[in-house]
């Protein structure tokens, strides 16, 4: 098991985050506290803003039980579909080992894994790619470029990461988000965003039809290379999908707690 520490502050970051990027979408999103659960839910397309999430530590089976049944309730009166996070690390024993058919019982399916992941990284050079140049987003279009290339990247359908990002000042004047261009072509993404101390690294995307070029790691190297440089910070957090979990540590990201990500089941 990774230092607790890390995995409740990779929790901890996820509330934050979450907080502002649904806030963001929707203002009058669904956004609560509830005991050992956190609600971050916009109800839009883009089902990564639709987001619920554990946080006890150190729950028991039974416990858990019981929070899986009330994530799933909160889930299942939504419009749109979203996913429980589930970190694995704030578990005890025994509920790690009930997790996967304590989550069937309420009616979970799972949907794909991911790992936390954080270090005292920053400041970091200015990237340099011999195929790239980089963009803020700034503007609409860019930011339309920015939703479409997580859309692709993700399996989304191009409308659900419009949906989920079109309109929002956070992205274009706040987060440190990049675009990676080859020949003027978006085909790359990352952001940083700042929260509680850290920037924490979020959408980073690459056009499935070029990936493993090193595009990935290079924009979000200049993601927090940016961010760091405008805020002064000196720690960065994420959460990285399975096909991201490689690229980070080459950055001096260490992984924390495994987590699970949960769909109701159809």
């Amino acid at each position: 098991m990774a230092d607790l520490a890390e995995s409740i502050e990779s929790m901890e970051q996820l509330a934050a985050v979450w907080r502002m990027m649904v806030l963001d979408r929707d203002p009058e999103a669904d956004v609560r506290d509830l005991p050992g659960v956190a609600v971050r839910w916009a109800d839009c397309r883009f089902a990564f803003w639709n987001c619920v999430t554990l946080t006890d530590v150190g729950a028991d089976a039974d416990l858990l039980a019981e929070r899986l049944g009330r994530a799933a309730d909160v889930m299942r009166g939504k419009e749109h579909p979203g996913f429980l996070w589930v970190f694995e690390d704030l578990l005890d024993e025994g509920a790690r080992q009930a997790l996967p058919a304590a989550a069937g019982r309420a009616g979970l399916t799972p949907a794909f894994p991911g790992t936390g992941m954080a270090g005292d990284i920053l400041p970091l050079p200015d990237p340099v790619h011999p195929d790239l140049t980089f963009a803020r987003v700034t503007t609409d279009d860019q930011l339309r470029a920015y939703a479409d290339l997580n859309s692709r990247a993700y399996g989304f359908p191009l409308e659900d990461g419009r949906d989920g990002l079109l309109g929002s000042t956070l992205w274009k004047d706040d987060a440190y988000a990049y675009l990676a261009l080859r020949d003027g072509v978006p085909v790359a993404c990352a952001a940083a965003v700042e929260a509680d101390g850290r920037l924490f690294v979020a959408l980073v995307a690459t056009d499935p039809r070029l990936q493993r070029r090193g595009y990935g790691e290079a924009v979000t190297r200049k993601a927090l290379h940016e961010g760091a440089r405008a805020t002064g910070l000196t720690r960065a957090t994420l959460h990285a999908t399975a096909a991201g979990a490689p690229v980070y540590p080459r950055i001096g990201f260490r992984p924390n707690s495994p987590m699970h990500f949960y769909a109701l089941k159809a």
